[in-house]
């Protein structure tokens, strides 16, 4: 069974690279099966539960490049961006996977770290198929802005 890794820098007088499982094949498949979807389809739904906060910090996604099929491994790079004068709450991150809106958050900061800037994993290594993370940041003003990562690996 293939399984899905990501690889970040941490922020550190120097670089360490190291792996954490993020989501199994088989937690893919369920999701995409859950949803209706098949896995490689795009047609399985992920959105989120609210109307966003107005004023609520915004997520940009630098890379990769999801308008295209993407590549594994592929650099995830993050930007926040809160309307002033609030700032982001790094430790208010968290990261949902598939229709079930898995968790994988824990997962993903063992090697990745939020800062007020953004976040950056390095090497995300995934299988091929469609892929839905749901990302979420609050601010200093209680507000919560979330983007949706939508891709799928060749």
């Amino acid at each position: 069974m293939r399984q899905i890794f990501f690889a970040a820098a941490l922020f550190l007088p120097f670089s360490i690279y190291a792996q954490v499982q993020l989501v199994t094949e088989d937690e893919m498949r369920l999701s995409a099966a859950q949803a209706g979807g098949i896995v490689g389809g795009d047609d399985a739904p992920l959105i989120p539960r609210a109307a966003p906060d107005i004023g609520a910090p915004l997520i940009e996604i630098l890379s990769p490049d999801i308008k295209g099929m993407v590549t594994s491994p592929a650099k995830v790079q993050l930007r926040f961006r809160p309307e002033s004068p609030a700032v982001v709450r790094p430790e208010s991150f968290k990261a949902s996977y598939g229709a079930f809106r898995l968790d994988i958050t824990s997962r993903l900061l063992q090697f990745a770290k939020p800062t007020q800037e953004g976040l950056v994993v390095e090497q995300a290594n995934l299988p091929s198929g469609s892929h839905k993370i749901l990302l979420e940041i609050q601010d200093s003003a209680g507000r919560t802005g979330t983007q949706l990562l939508s891709f799928t690996v060749q």
